[in-house]
């Protein structure tokens, strides 16, 4: 049987693994804690499944930790793996380490965050597009002049500085009032410790836009802590299941969801189509989606 290991949750599991023709996807973020990293390692060995491959995971600590991904990456190049997909948490700083897979013969794929090297295909939605998407919502539900705010990811990565930049483009757009964007690097906890810092300085703001579900649920934390979730709409990313719950039990307003399953599946297909001599797109979206109370149930 073929093996395709998933970068995920240990390196211990993936060299144990490491025999026959392998195939890796390297996630950025451990799917323990994380409900978004937890849905795509599922999608992945769903895929495995499928196709009668082996589906391991491991991944870098944290989605923060650059260098345990350039890492483990080198150790797959110096353990001559057929392929791997990337989703990359620095994808300028991972540029030189990708280069040396691919001139080792190793096929790339990059998945849900672009990278900058030439000539690697992407498997992951348009996360500019979803950034507007967030932002004209809360246009639609506050009246022009209101005053709102931006948790950040990590900019350094396209994920991060797209949603950031599509969800500012939308609100400021429509007459929004982006009276501050400040970095919570994906975390829960930051996300509520930068908003209690928000609310201090901004006691008028009338809607946050966490680039992500853990950002946006800490903010939802800091807001019922202030007495303030009532007035102060919130919107995040990724629409995993705790956001879901939350939308449902009506404090998050709505997330934009983009299909972590589907696009670590799609991720696998195409290490497995490469390596048989296949062609693949250059860019595969899976497409988001706005969700709202209204659809929140299928995305618990």
């Amino acid at each position: 049987m073929r093996r395709i290991l998933l970068t995920g949750i240990a390196m211990g599991a993936m060299i144990a693994a490491a025999q026959a023709d392998t195939y890796v996807v390297s996630m950025k973020g451990p799917a323990a804690g994380n409900a978004y990293w937890a849905a795509f390692e599922q999608g992945a060995k769903a895929k495995g499944a499928e196709l009668g491959v082996e589906v391991v995971v491991v991944a870098p600590p944290s989605e923060t930790d650059v260098q345990a991904q350039i890492t483990q990456i080198e150790d797959l190049i110096a353990q001559k793996v057929d392929g791997i997909a990337i989703a990359p948490t620095d994808p300028n700083a991972l540029a030189p380490v990708v280069d040396a897979a691919k001139a080792a013969g190793v096929k790339v794929v990059f998945v849900d965050g672009a990278g900058t090297n030439e000539g690697v295909p992407f498997i992951g939605t348009n996360n500019l597009e979803g950034g507007k998407l967030g932002g004209k919502f809360m246009c639609e539900k506050l009246p022009a002049g209101s005053e709102v705010a931006i948790l950040q990811g990590v900019l350094s990565t396209t994920n991060g500085a797209d949603r950031y930049n599509g969800s500012k483009e939308a609100m400021e757009g429509c007459g929004l009032k982006v009276v501050t964007a400040q970095p919570a690097d994906w975390d829960r906890a930051k996300g509520l410790s930068v908003t209690e810092s928000i609310l201090a300085g901004n006691p008028n703001i009338k809607g946050i836009f966490g680039s992500n579900d853990n950002m946006a649920l800490g903010a939802v934390e800091a807001l019922e802590a202030a007495a303030k979730l009532d007035s102060v709409m919130v919107v995040g990313y990724d629409a995993n299941p705790d956001a879901a719950a939350s939308i449902l039990a009506g404090k998050m307003t709505a997330s934009i969801a983009q299909a972590p399953k589907k696009m670590a599946g799609l991720g696998i297909q195409s290490l497995v189509d490469l390596k048989a001599g296949k062609e693949v797109p250059m860019v595969t979206d899976p497409g988001t989606v706005l969700v709202t109370k209204e659809n929140a149930e299928q995305y618990k």
